[in-house]
């Protein structure tokens, strides 16, 4: 028994027949048709998105006589409740981006081309990234206005596709990346203020946890997947786990109810 054991780890350890060297020329045009597979994944999404959206607006699910919008996807597509309404966060967040773009000064060339092309223009956001923050799309559109309109009016820079694309890509990183805003109005009660300042450093370094959590189980895995992914980590960080998946609801949805009986 030893003996077959050993003989099928030799098996494993096998050399695999020698690869010619891969020249600089072929590694480049590897990489373009990777780079090319990224890009055409992206546009996709974007297409998915504005027909998702579409769909929902026109309640698509009612001539066909389903009860809502998840029994319709599950039943033509296949895909879980909680997958159904992600593909309208992604879609919510999507077209709040596109309409920030679109109204921006000097940007009127998008509105001119083919609605579908417009809808799917490529800002290079990943399902993820769009999920995090479709539960603050005015944030994201306001910041991305005003960054735009301080562009267009410095007149320092074009705003070609490739500037819209970076201001978009980072106005998302930093409203992904910020906890949401305290109430604006601090109570006048100053014991009142000192711990509401102390429930908001917890949801900021709560939020910042969720990012960590988010890391490591996507935000396309369900609570029960997630958990069975971050039992590990959150004992080695010394969280207890419903504190680690709250955590990670908050980072996802920006709203802090997620966090009640938990960390709040």
């Amino acid at each position: 028994m030893g003996e077959r054991t050993e003989h099928n780890g030799d098996q494993e350890h096998v050399a695999e027949p020698a690869r010619p060297p891969l020249t600089a020329a072929r590694a480049r045009e590897m990489t373009t048709g990777l780079r090319e597979a990224m890009d055409d994944v992206r546009r996709s999404v974007a297409v998915l998105a504005a027909r998702v959206r579409d769909a929902h607006a026109a309640r698509v699910w009612t001539p066909l006589g389903y009860d809502d919008w998840a029994s319709f996807c599950d039943a033509e597509f296949g895909i879980s409740r909680a997958q159904a309404y992600r593909l309208l966060d992604v879609a919510r967040s999507l077209a709040a981006i596109h309409g920030a773009v679109t109204a921006g000064p000097g940007l009127s060339r998008t509105r001119d081309t083919d609605p579908g092309a417009a809808a799917a223009l490529d800002y290079g956001l990943s399902q993820r990234a769009l999920v995090a923050v479709s539960g603050r799309t005015g944030d994201v559109a306001e910041l991305i206005t005003r960054r735009l309109a301080t562009l267009a009016h410095s007149g320092l820079t074009a705003l070609d596709e490739p500037t819209v694309r970076a201001v978009v890509r980072q106005a998302v990183r930093d409203i992904r990346m910020a906890p949401p805003p305290p109430p604006s109005d601090p109570p006048a009660d100053p014991t009142l203020a000192a711990l509401r300042r102390t429930v908001d450093d917890l949801a900021a370094s709560t939020h910042a946890i969720g990012e960590l959590m988010l890391e490591v189980a996507p935000a396309y895995l369900s609570d029960t997947d997630a958990a069975d992914v971050l039992a590990l980590l959150c004992e080695e960080i010394g969280e207890p786990l419903e504190h680690g998946l709250a955590a990670r609801r908050y980072a996802m949805s920006g709203d802090r109810r997620a966090l009640h009986g938990t960390v709040l």
